[in-house]
């Protein structure tokens, strides 16, 4: 397997390095990275890639490991039990499958996309060790054993808001995704803006790394938010001088700035620069 940028997806060299090293050694990969440089989206193209089927399991900050495993309605068959319903003598009628499971029962090798890890409780990656390691874990409430048929690609993303157990780290290979360059920016633009003018390109991305460059920025705009922005310039037709207005807020900035404190920074810094002036 080689995992390589397409017409619709921009891969860095590393980062198909790192795919391509994960499932060669059939660990999971570990992605992290700052907020929108593409880490969800790389399993959705990677699953595109290989014409296989993607789970997506979201984690929540109330989301338990076993919920990955299965969930047993004990609740639901009290309830049939009191109706008299024959469901009850049939435990397995009561076990809804998670993600793990059906990813080890899938018909074929899926991709398994373990999503913003990070966000659920420190003892949620530990909780899911051997399942990931040995691909496989036993239903208590019918005896069974689960065993993956195929062994599933599994990316897993983490926006670094925890810090991961040691132990679940030595069972990952690790890639840091680094933003992106402006040479890799502008061919993920011309990706989503084929016929975009080329002067109106690199001149909002002169502005756009200008403005993750200003110091104490809380939130630095993404490779998801510039292309929110471009496709808002392009729709105003938005001219290549009305980015370079010195002093001026830049058109459209909520589609780059996501707090009432980094807007005030940039307009106490326009201010500074009409003054200068």
């Amino acid at each position: 397997m080689s995992f390589i940028s397409t017409s619709s997806y921009i891969v860095a060299d590393d980062l198909s390095l790192a795919v391509n090293a994960a499932v060669t050694l059939e660990k999971p990969l570990l992605l992290k990275g700052e907020p929108g440089t593409g880490k969800t989206r790389l399993a959705e193209e990677l699953a595109a890639s290989l014409g296989v089927p993607l789970l997506r399991w979201q984690i929540k900050s109330t989301t338990k490991a076993q919920q990955g495993l299965y969930e047993y309605d004990a609740v639901s068959r009290l309830r049939d039990s009191q109706l008299g319903s024959d469901k009850v003598h049939d435990i397995a009628n009561y076990i809804k499958p998670g993600k793990l499971w059906q990813a080890f029962t899938a018909p074929e090798r899926p991709v398994l996309l373990i999503d913003e890890i990070d966000k659920a409780d420190i003892e949620f990656p530990n909780d899911l060790l051997h399942e990931l390691d040995q691909m496989e874990f036993h239903v208590y409430e019918t005896g069974e054993q689960v065993r993956a048929e195929h062994r599933p690609i599994v990316i897993i993303t983490s926006n670094n808001e925890k810090e991961l157990p040691d132990a679940f780290l030595r069972r990952c290979f690790f890639h840091y995704i680094k933003f992106p360059d402006a040479d890799t920016l502008a061919e993920i633009v011309k990706v989503h803006y084929p016929a975009i003018q080329q002067r109106l390109l690199s001149t909002a991305l002169e502005v756009f790394f200008d403005l993750r460059a200003v110091p104490n920025l809380k939130k630095k705009p993404s490779t998801s938010e510039l292309i929110d922005w471009l496709k808002l310039l392009l729709a105003e037709q938005i001219r290549p001088e009305d980015l370079q207005q010195k002093g001026q807020l830049l058109p459209m900035f909520g589609a780059l700035l996501k707090n009432e404190q980094d807007v005030q920074l940039v307009e106490k810094l326009a201010f500074m620069a009409r003054r200068q002036s």
